[in-house]
């Protein structure tokens, strides 16, 4: 069910990761959950913003509901991804959780610095991160309320 007035369509979350075993076990957790979800995955900055910006092949593609990002990306960093989200009017107000390996004091202060939501340090166990995959989406999707859907 969802939480955005007369809106019957899924919560939509755009996963921003290279490793395509974390992209794997994330979409497998959300299939087996009870809310209607949409993931869709990028696995670089640059096709983020894209993305972001509906541009190229994303032109007409909804805005995700929730960003699920990684700081270790090819090219571009999560934190260099961080302010182009917030700066962007369409992007600005949907949340970001830095879902990473790293438990780096500097990676954590400098992705609440750049406007992450919170920050979730990868566990190894496959067990354990298939928990954490579902307690992001009982927060965000089940206990916050999130900002009205704009179309744009």
């Amino acid at each position: 069910m969802s939480q955005f007035p007369n809106d019957n369509s899924p919560f939509r979350i755009l996963m921003i990761e290279d490793n395509p075993a974390d992209v794997m076990l994330t979409r497998d957790v959300l299939e087996d959950a009870k809310l209607l979800v949409e993931l869709d995955n990028v696995e670089n900055g640059p096709e983020a913003l894209k993305y972001l910006n509906q541009e190229g092949s994303y032109e007409g593609r909804p805005l995700p509901d929730l960003i699920l990002l990684d700081l270790n990306l090819p090219g571009m960093k999560g934190t260099e991804i961080l302010p182009h989200i917030r700066n962007n009017s369409r992007s600005s107000n949907i949340p970001v959780v830095v879902l990473t390996s790293s438990a780096v004091d500097q990676d954590i202060q400098e992705a609440y610095h750049q406007g992450a939501n919170s920050f979730i340090t990868k566990p190894a166990d496959l067990a354990q991160f298939a928990k954490i995959v579902e307690s992001i989406e009982e927060f965000w999707f089940t206990i916050v309320r999130l900002p009205t859907r704009r179309n744009y």
